[in-house]
């Protein structure tokens, strides 16, 4: 089937195009290329895509209406994947704009796209950051999520809530993942384990942060793009037992479902250094630094929902995933 992907050219993006084109799926790739990391990083993941033959990129922004307008009414794709976003909880704190605009905005005009030219299921990328304030573990779709402490979580949450309503006002389908720090080969330069790896081959220190008491719920890119795939080919439906008298926040009376996509296994921050200092047989100079605004000291996902939906649950543990990454940027940095 034609689906439309934006964010082709980033980590989630690329490899998900090559799961579908392998599969025999026509993709249209859609992504700005802006700079918010390294742009040659992009266009690498990028030529890899333009030698399918099933590929097409579009190098345009999603805050621009009228071209999202013209690709929806050109392409006519089957199904949307939305993976394109401004990222990072940090970078919210100085650059508010940039999430409204590309997170949205942009996000408005996919809905309308989906809504006006017939799309079959819309799969969107969340993320683990609307959990917020909640300290209840692991984090469940069913619970509550109205206290985000990041722009970057705020927007992500109102995405939900934007998709929710065209599900309810349109019946167009709608499904939700929120992703749990996602890593590996061709990962994004911003997230720690590139960041560590890269300081430790070259003898810089490494910031960590909240003096190394953190925990997040690392999930591999694979485990990632099997569940984006899966629940694309799940349509999402009405739940017949939604119960408006006591809603459930992941499901509903109208084609709309929210799944959790993590490695529902928490690693803490130091041990998770260590493999990484192991692959590349150095140790960290680590700088012991304080919480950043907007981090939260644990990550864990409950999957039961995504399970149960779909058969499939993620399980590449940390030690095969920090060791494919390393090797990964061994080859692509020739280090």
């Amino acid at each position: 089937m034609r689906v439309f992907l934006t964010g082709a050219a980033g980590f989630i993006g690329y490899h998900t195009a090559i799961r579908l084109l392998e599969r025999g799926d026509e993709v249209i790739g859609f992504d700005n290329l802006n700079s918010y990391y390294d742009v040659s990083l992009k266009e690498a993941r990028l030529a890899r895509l333009k030698a399918h033959n099933g590929f097409h990129f579009i190098k345009a922004d999603l805050a621009d209406r009228t071209v999202v307008d013209a690709t929806f009414a050109a392409e006519k794709p089957a199904r949307v994947i939305h993976l394109a976003a401004q990222a990072g909880v940090r970078y919210s704190l100085d650059h508010p704009h940039a999430y409204v605009d590309a997170n949205i905005t942009g996000f408005l005009h996919v809905l309308e796209g989906c809504r006006h030219h017939g799309v079959g299921h819309l799969v969107f990328a969340s993320s683990s950051s609307v959990y917020g304030a909640n300290r209840k573990l692991p984090f469940s779709v069913n619970d509550n999520v109205d206290h985000p402490v990041s722009l970057y979580g705020a927007t992500k949450k109102a995405n939900e809530l934007m998709a929710h309503t065209y599900a309810h006002l349109f019946g167009l389908p709608v499904t939700g993942l929120r992703f749990f720090t996602v890593y590996g080969p061709w990962g994004r330069p911003d997230m720690s384990l590139f960041g560590f790896t890269r300081n430790i081959f070259q003898g810089k220190p490494i910031e960590v942060f909240n003096y190394g008491h953190h925990a997040r719920d690392f999930t591999y890119i694979d485990d990632i793009v099997e569940g984006v795939v899966r629940t694309l080919d799940h349509v999402a439906t009405p739940d017949p037992n939604w119960n408006a008298e006591a809603p459930d926040p992941a499901t509903s009376s109208a084609p709309y479902r929210i799944y959790n996509i993590g490695n529902h296994s928490p690693v803490q921050l130091l041990d998770y250094i260590a493999l990484i200092e192991k692959e590349v047989g150095k140790k960290a100079v680590m700088e012991m630094v304080p919480a950043q605004p907007g981090d939260v000291p644990e990550t864990y996902a409950d999957v039961d929902a995504l399970t149960a939906a779909t058969g499939f649950t993620p399980a590449t543990p940390i030690e095969e995933g920090v060791k494919r990454f390393v090797a990964w940027y061994r080859d692509y940095y020739r280090v």
